[in-house]
Order: structure tokens, then C-alpha cells, then sequence
């Protein structure tokens, strides 16, 4: 383990409003900072951090703890690869650490896993057996250099021509399907990528994480992408995004496929990234906002694409990033559009592109007949919801203006109209925060915990009497002689509940910040909003029979003392009246 005194020099060296400022723009209120959360899309600032307890919690998620929780969830890490990574910000070794659970040892394995299958996979394509995957891509335009730099691979027909190549190296089945490298089916363990060409996807950190594949005939889909994995979650990775971030340009072109980024990084437009297999999340646009000022959505002209579109540009709204949108003439995608017409034409496709908002409006304008009264009816009311949600008030009145004119309308009435949307949507919006606010006291409505909400009086007394020993540590030991874990209302509590307990037992110091080293994310989330709630609160430790008196009543529980003095007839009928009191 690493020892506790170099675990709080880390965190000393790392101050959290430093650390959280680095990714998101925070400003001051009061005493404390806030932001836009980078964990969840928002409009209005719920993510604070607390400088006084070097703690952080959002409001509107449930997010919460301290610096190393914040990098843990940011950066997709484990909670020691964590500590490393800030020891690395302030210039520090860490000492060698046991890996108790076998998580940095496990990770270390998939990394080396991964790392030896795409040099098969790339091998596999420059052998004999790899000629029907040379022969598509260079058909697709691709030259051997462009190949060798995003290390493309071929995954031949043979079921098991990867398990056996990794068995060799030392690997387990169990290891390679931990990995997604393997499958296990009715027959047996099977590759999961079989005649396919393979897309190696790299991490920031240079890591081969997981791998796309792009069917070259037969059934299946047409692309098949890694599981999650302890070393890669697709909704927080981006394919060539390695490359992108070097390219030196503060703009970003979003694809839809490998291909298309391959394409046109070979073309020259190195700052092109694409989604792997999914629709743009949050967690994405946050990671392109670190590397770009503005983005260019480049999605197929569809209704599908168009549909992305839209959603990628309300999320990309969330996070301050400009959003322009690229509109493609005589091509479907990027790939054919340069390959009909070059990489000069592109360049200044590229340049010309349009606005979301107009890309928006136009999408509108060009699902009615605006030549009939019907038509510009809903060209209106829709263009006039659409403008309702912009946040920019100029932006509102120069859309606003061309609208008018187009359709011939007055300005005046189309601001109005927009205002009367405007209204309606904040009453909207303040009614669901009631909601929420009305049933849980600190817990979002987005992860409504429905058992705190059936046993409500049990769990803010628990959640008080957690905040108290906090603040009070010298009461641990009386709280734990008086109160058994499994009498909580709520699982996150009694797990909460049983850290401080083996913190206390082992003689440990017993803070917010040090147990979030024996506590899972989740949990550090429902602590930190407890702490969130009682800050300010000083909670006497002469409260304390009150906390726990108060559990015991709301669940009708009798002490161990009270057991012990009862006859098994007496027991018995307790028993029997509580059952019944809960059936009533």
C-alpha cells in the first residue's frame, strides 16, 4: 500500500480548485467555486468545489469527493493510477505499492494484451493470408504509409487464430475475454474479430485500449466494436484523437467512421476525430472542448444525420465549444466528397461551414413548403422553438430578424411569440426542479435513490449522524458500540457505515478525504453530498442518542440489549407486530 502521510502529500501538493480549474472554467461565490459540471450536461452552474475541505460535489449529478475522486472520473483511472498521475502534476514519486486487488496488475495485462494483438492483426495484413485486406484498402485509397500510421490490421476468418497466437505469450482465455479480445459461446471461447479489417484505438497516453473491425464479407454487422473493458470505455475514448491533439489547430472535425477520419488525416486535416460505434456523449464533448475552441460536425445527410447532428449540437452547447456544421455537396461523407473532388475543395467546404443554428433552421425550413400557408405555419412554430432555446439574447434577435424576412412576418410578432415559448419552458424546467427538490433533499433527480426515499426519516438522520462522526471523530467508537451497519436504511449508508468502522478498528485516521480511498466512486458521491448538505452545520456529538433513537424508531428496531432480555415468546410477538405494522 501506499503509505497515508505520502497519499496526503499528493493531495496537499494538489490543490483541488487548481486541479478542477484546469478542466472546467470555475468562478467564486462566497466562499466556494462553481462551474458547469463536466459529468453531466447543464445550462445553469451546480458543480461546486468546497477550498475548505478540498472536496468537490455537484448538485445536479451527485458527483462528488475530492481531488482524486475528480481525477478518477475525469480521466477514467483507477484510484492508485490516480494518485500517480497527480504525483506526476506535482513533481513527485510515488514509492512502490502493493495492488492489493489485482487491479493495476489486471490493467497492466489487458494493455500488454492489446498491444500484442494489433501487432497480429497489422502482421496478419502484411502476410500472404492478409491479401484481401491489403487489396480493400488500398482499393479505399489508402497508401501503406497512411496503414502503417494508424497500425490497421487484418483479422482473418479462423476462429481461433488470435486465442492461440495470445496463449503462446502466456495469456489465459479468462485474461482474453476480460480483454474483449475473446468471446465465449455455446461451442466454446471464440475471437471476437474474425475476416474483418482492424482499427487499433489508442488512448492519449499512447495505449492500445480496444479495436474496431469492418467486415469484409459474409453475415455480421458491418462494424463490430470492443466491450467495455477495465482499460477502455467507449463513451469516453475517441478514435485518432492521439493524432488530433498534436495537430496544432484549436478546431476539431467530428466524423462518423474510421474510414472517414482516416481519410482525411491522409488528405492533411489531422485535427479529425470520429465516436466509436456510438452517438456523441457528454463525456466526449468534454474531451474535445480540452483540445478545441470550435468543432466541425461532419455526420451523413440523412434523417439519421441529421438527428445526430441536432444531438451533438445540444451537447456540445453545454460545454461553450462553437459548433459549426459541414454541409457536403455530391458526397455522402468526407471520404467520398475527397476522393471525388480533393483536398483543396474540402479545405474550403471546410471553411464555409455553416453555424448549428443556421444548420438547424435550414433543416426546418426544408422539411415544409414554404409557398403555402401551411408550410410557413410550421416553418414558424418550430423555427420559434428552436429560437426559444438559443441562450445568446443577440443571437435570438438576428435569427429572429431573418426569419421575418424570409417568410415575409413581422419581427415584432416572431419576438413575441418567442418570449410566450421562453416563459413557458422556464415554467417547465421550475416545475421538474420542484419535483425533484420536494422528494430529495440533496439527491438529483437524475439518480433518484428510491430507497432513501421509502425510509426518508431513517436516512437524514443516518446521514446526520455520518456527518457528525466526521466532524466529530473522538464519538466513532461510541456510534459503533451502539449501532449495527445492517440496521440502515440504505445500502450507500451502511457501506459508508462500515469504511469508518474498519478505519476505526485499525486505529486509522478517519476523515472525508481518507475515505474516499475505501470507497467506490458512487459512494464518495453520496458522501460528498451529505458533507454538502450539513456544511455549515456544526452537529453536536450530544445528538447523537437523538441520530440513533431516531433510526431505531423509524424502523422499529430493538436493541441488542432489548433482545437479550426477552423470552422467545416475548421475541416472538415483536416480531409478529412488526410484521404486521408493515403490512398495515
Amino acid at each position: 500500500m501506499i503509505p497515508e502521510q505520502v497519499i496526503e502529500e499528493v493531495k496537499y501538493r494538489n490543490d483541488i480548485e487548481s486541479v478542477i480549474s484546469s478542466y472546467i472554467n470555475v468562478i467564486h461565490r462566497g466562499r466556494n467555486r462553481v462551474g458547469l459540471c463536466p459529468f453531466h450536461s447543464e445550462k445553469t452552474p451546480s458543480f461546486t468545489i468546497y477550498p475548505d475541505n478540498q472536496s468537490f460535489y455537484c448538485f445536479g449529478c451527485g458527483a462528488g469527493g475530492d481531488v482524486v475522486t475528480f481525477i478518477r472520473k475525469i480521466e477514467n483511472l483507477g484510484y492508485v493510477d490516480a494518485l500517480r498521475f497527480l504525483a506526476k502534476r506535482a513533481g513527485m514519486e510515488l514509492p512502490e505499492e502493493t495492488d492489493n486487488d489485482g487491479s493495476a496488475r489486471k490493467r497492466m495485462r489487458i494493455l500488454e494484451m492489446n498491444r500484442k494483438a494489433a501487432r497480429f492483426y497489422h502482421d496478419a495484413l502484411l502476410s500472404d493470408k492478409g491479401a484481401e485486406g491489403r487489396r480493400y484498402l488500398l482499393e479505399r485509397g489508402l497508401t501503406p504509409k497512411t496503414i502503417r500510421h494508424f497500425g490497421l490490421g487484418y483479422a482473418s476468418p479462423d476462429r481461433y487464430a488470435l486465442m492461440n497466437a495470445l496463449a503462446k505469450e502466456g495469456f489465459t482465455r479468462e485474461e482474453m475475454a476480460e480483454a474483449a479480445l475473446i468471446s465465449n459461446g455455446k461451442y466454446g471461447y471464440y475471437d471476437v474479430f474474425r475476416n474483418r479489417i482492424i482499427f487499433p484505438i489508442i488512448d492519449l497516453r499512447g495505449s492500445v485500449v480496444g479495436f474496431g473491425g469492418r467486415l469484409l464479407s459474409g453475415e455480421g454487422p458491418k462494424y463490430l466494436n470492443s466491450s467495455d473493458t477495465p482499460v477502455y470505455k467507449k463513451s469516453r475514448n475517441l478514435f485518432a484523437l492521439n493524432f488530433a491533439k498534436d495537430s496544432g489547430k484549436d478546431t476539431l472535425l467530428l466524423a462518423e467512421g474510421y474510414m472517414d477520419v482516416i481519410t482525411v488525416h491522409q488528405a492533411g486535416f489531422t485535427n479529425t476525430v470520429a465516436t466509436l460505434g456510438t452517438a456523441l456523449t457528454p463525456d466526449q464533448a468534454r474531451i474535445i472542448s480540452q483540445y478545441a475552441k470550435t468543432v466541425v460536425l461532419s455526420y451523413d445527410s440523412d434523417e439519421a444525420g441529421q438527428k445526430a447532428t441536432k444531438r451533438a449540437s445540444e451537447i456540445f452547447a453545454e460545454t461553450g465549444i462553437k459548433v459549426k456544421v459541414l454541409r457536403l455537396t455530391g458526397a455522402k461523407d468526407p471520404d467520398e466528397f475527397i476522393k471525388k473532388f480533393g483536398a483543396v475543395r474540402f479545405k474550403m467546404t471546410m471553411e464555409g461551414s455553416s453555424s448549428a443554428t443556421e444548420y438547424a433552421l435550414d433543416t426546418i425550413k426544408n422539411k415544409y413548403d414554404a409557398d403555402t400557408p401551411d408550410g410557413r405555419l410550421g416553418i414558424l412554430k418550430e423555427s420559434i422553438r428552436y429560437i426559444a432555446g438559443l441562450s445568446s439574447p443577440v443571437e435570438r434577435d438576428i435569427y429572429a430578424s431573418r426569419l421575418a424576412g424570409e417568410l415575409n412576418v413581422s419581427k415584432d410578432a416572431i419576438i413575441m411569440q418567442t418570449a410566450d415559448e421562453m416563459k413557458r419552458k422556464n415554467r417547465e424546467q421550475r416545475k421538474k426542479e420542484r419535483n425533484d427538490l420536494s422528494v430529495f433533499s440533496y439527491t438529483p433527480g437524475e439518480k433518484k435513490d428510491f430507497e432513501r426515499s421509502r425510509n426518508i426519516k431513517a436516512a437524514v438522520n443516518e446521514e446526520k449522524l455520518i456527518a457528525c462522526m466526521l466532524q466529530n471523530p473522538e464519538t466513532i467508537g461510541k456510534v459503533m458500540g451502539m449501532l449495527d451497519s445492517e440496521l440502515l436504511a440504505t445500502a450507500a449508508h451502511r457501506r459508508i457505515f462500515e469504511a469508518i468502522r474498519k478505519r476505526h478498528e485499525q486505529g486509522a485516521a478517519c476523515s472525508f478525504t481518507e475515505l474516499n480511498a475505501d470507497l467506490s466512486i458512487e459512494d464518495i458521491g453520496i458522501l460528498s453530498g451529505i458533507m454538502a448538505a450539513t456544511g455549515g452545520i456544526n452537529l453536536s456529538p450530544d445528538d447523537i442518542d437523538h441520530y440513533v433513537g431516531a433510526i431505531r424508531a423509524a424502523g422499529n428496531v430493538m436493541s441488542k440489549q432489548q433482545i437479550e432480555e426477552m423470552d422467545e415468546e416475548e421475541y416472538l410477538r415483536k416480531i409478529r407486530e412488526k410484521m404486521q405494522k408493515k403490512q398495515g
